[in-house]
């Protein structure tokens, strides 16, 4: 199959396919340079990058749950400026596109984040993680009210020159209102989902599983939650929807394209193997040409329901 047959266009950006390693579970790209051929794959979304560095939740951090895994990593990076130090040169190697995921704790700690990143090169584009508390706000998460989430695009999209891309949290009530919000505030695309709020217990100790308490639940155990939510999200906006949550094979990223999703992003599954996204891309040739179907756009936003 002609590589051309996935390549894609996302927010301007050219894609030789559309599979992203998702954040958090693919480090800075960098780690992963000796295991994969980075220039495979469709894109990289950085591990989450704040204004200081962060050294996360107390262990243990990770537990396996049926079909799934629950992580509390607490958001740990080396912090916005080392990246541009540090991991931003090696990158820069690659043709592959970097998208900056960018997390704070109020509107001014992704303005700054930003700010930063906007006089470097490199990086293709911004992926706002806006499943954090607003301590400025008294600790609101910025995911949880369309308004707060407005405010925060409102202020960033003026600073940003590169494409601004938002990734939701699944743990509300509706997604369309946060999904519209955040299309007329300004944003190029939408991504989606962020991980589902969940508790392990250990019965014997009677205590969480989880160093900090709660964690969040990904992995195939989402990913009808999340398929339902870009269904909904996709045909409230008109920008683009990535979709991810469970994505472990070709297939999985195919039913993500028929529920609406533009392109999509492979995490948990790369601690199954750390090529999956590149793996999951090789799938999805499979899946089209058995399809017989001439693209990626004949599947997308092709559900029909009853």
């Amino acid at each position: 199959m002609p590589e051309s047959l996935l390549e894609t266009s996302l927010c301007g950006i050219r894609l030789r396919n559309p599979v992203l390693a998702a954040s958090g579970t693919f480090g800075y790209g960098i780690e992963f340079a000796k295991i994969v051929d980075l220039n495979k794959l469709g894109g990289i979304v950085t591990k989450g990058l704040s204004r200081e560095p962060i050294t996360g939740n107390p262990a243990p951090r990770l537990w396996n749950t049926d079909s799934g895994m629950m992580n509390s990593i607490g958001l740990q990076n080396v912090g916005v400026r080392a990246f541009i130090a540090d991991k931003l040169p090696l990158l820069r190697q690659y043709s592959t596109p970097i998208i900056a995921n960018i997390f704070g704790s109020s509107i001014d700690d992704y303005v700054e984040v930003v700010q930063a990143l906007e006089d470097t090169t490199g990086i293709a584009a911004y992926e706002l993680n806006v499943s954090c508390p607003n301590t400025k706000e008294g600790g609101i998460f910025f995911s949880s009210d369309p308004l707060l989430l407005a405010s925060l695009i409102k202020r960033v999209r003026p600073l940003a020159r590169r494409p601004l891309i938002v990734k939701l949290s699944p743990n509300v009530a509706r997604i369309q209102p946060f999904a519209e919000a955040a299309e007329e505030a300004g944003a190029d695309a939408l991504s989606l989902v962020n991980t589902f709020i969940g508790l392990a217990i250990d019965i014997h100790t009677r205590r969480p599983r989880i160093g900090a308490g709660f964690g969040g639940l990904s992995g195939p155990a989402i990913k009808p939650l999340a398929l339902r939510l870009v269904y909904e999200a996709s045909r409230a906006v008109k920008i683009p929807v990535i979709g991810l949550g469970g994505i472990m094979n070709g297939e999985d990223a195919a039913e993500f394209f028929v529920a609406g999703a533009s392109a999509v992003q492979v995490g948990t599954g790369t601690f199954v193997d750390p090529r999956a996204p590149y793996l999951v891309a090789k799938q999805l040739e499979h899946v089209v040409k058995r399809l017989n179907i001439r693209s990626l756009r004949d599947l997308t936003g092709s559900l029909e329901t009853p």
